[in-house]
């Protein structure tokens, strides 16, 4: 199978955005670019076709196909080597983007779209796509730090493995540096073994400290190897997690989390931090799910 990038389009200008910075993921992995665009209105039996006393360029056909072109044109404009492909597909934004993504190795959509309802800060098409697609999603936020490093959140779970890959995989296809960041709190840190086992809760001043440098480490360990070629900032910081990735986000070009890491309850697709970062992050961030690693 060919390699593949998927941007869902609506008409909006986040999602003219997101079919920018997905005509250069695709330019940067040497992948062709599918412009979808779920076309709903069929479902609710509105007619399609130009208005009998309106113009002959009228009608819901016709805008979606003047959309499609527009998303077309402007991936032409940022990519012009990458082959461009559209689709009009009837249905759910979700389950049409959903579908797409069984053969894409990346989805990109905007943080915000033309369904959007006022007072939310990021599209309800964005968060439910990153909680259930079947390959990792970039959602493209305003105000990216175009020559800022790739920051990425680690928490040394299983589940955040495919993360560190994704990570490292884009810091290279950038050629930029990898801000690796491991929050911890007294409350949430695995306590090391006591020196002294009749004293099991007596460690040394920044015993914690050391055993979270030390999960940082091992956690990026085997991916340094196969990227040697990118740079690798450790930053362990005492503090919340998600105010930790959002600040470091102001630097970011790209900020890529899990969706899901340690700490999280057994059937939820999204955990708090993903979430706190497509609602609140200050440039486009990436969720990769654990189920991802095949791609």
């Amino acid at each position: 199978m060919s390699r593949l990038v998927v941007v869902g389009v609506d008409g909006s200008a986040s999602s003219l955005a997101a079919v920018d910075a997905a005509a250069r993921e695709a330019r940067s992995r040497e992948a062709g670019l599918r412009v979808v665009h779920a076309f709903v209105w069929p479902a609710t039996h509105v007619p399609l076709g130009a208005w009998p006393l309106g113009p002959p360029e009228g009608g819901m056909r016709h805008m979606v196909e003047h959309l499609v072109d527009e998303a077309v044109e402007c991936a032409h404009k940022a990519a012009p080597e990458v082959e461009v492909s559209h689709v009009v597909v009837t249905g759910e934004p979700l389950t049409v983007l959903e579908a797409q993504s069984r053969a894409a190795e990346l989805v990109v959509v905007g943080s915000r779209g033309m369904g959007g309802f006022v007072g939310l800060l990021v599209g309800s098409t964005a968060v439910h796509l990153v909680a259930h697609c079947r390959c990792p999603v970039l959602v493209v936020r305003e105000g990216p730090a175009a020559d800022g490093p790739v920051v990425l959140g680690v928490d040394g779970s299983p589940a955040g493995e495919p993360a560190v890959e994704f990570a490292f995989a884009e810091a290279a296809l950038r050629g930029t540096r990898l801000v690796a960041v491991h929050a911890w709190t007294t409350w949430n840190a695995p306590l090391p073994p006591p020196p002294d086992a009749s004293m099991p809760y007596a460690n040394p001043p920044g015993a914690l400290a050391a055993e979270e440098e030390r999960l940082l480490s091992e956690a990026l360990a085997g991916h340094r190897e196969r990227y040697p070629e990118v740079e690798v900032e450790h930053r362990v910081v005492h503090g919340r997690t998600r105010e930790t990735l959002i600040e470091a986000s102001r630097s970011a070009q790209l900020t890529v989390v899990g969706a899901r890491g340690r700490g999280g309850f057994a059937g939820l697709l999204l955990g708090s931090v993903s979430q706190a970062l497509l609602h609140h992050a200050h440039g486009p961030v990436a969720v990769v799910r654990a189920e991802d690693a095949h791609h």
